[in-house]
């Protein structure tokens, strides 16, 4: 996978494929005003839909189609009390 962006590679990336803030957001159904942010480093992209911004921008790795579980450890013992196991 190849490095992350910095905010201003992003933004150029945009211009060098002429396409715009706003045109970006509404094809991916993003708040313009997030990936704005985003761009000119007012925010890092943490979780939710920033996250997923900062990952369509390449700005960050990660998953941006909410595979967040596929990530996660999965607990050790997934037996959740009261149920019965089956031998």
């Amino acid at each position: 996978m190849p490095a992350p962006f910095t905010c201003e590679q992003a933004r150029a990336a945009l211009g060098r494929e002429g396409v715009s803030i706003a045109e970006f957001s509404r094809y991916f159904g993003l708040n313009k005003n997030l990936v704005s942010d985003l761009l000119n480093g007012r925010k890092k992209g943490l979780r939710g839909e920033a996250h997923r911004a900062a990952v369509l921008l390449r700005i960050k790795e990660g998953l941006a189609d909410g595979s967040v579980g596929l990530l996660l450890p999965k607990p050790k013992d997934s037996h959740v009390p009261g149920q019965q196991t089956n031998p």
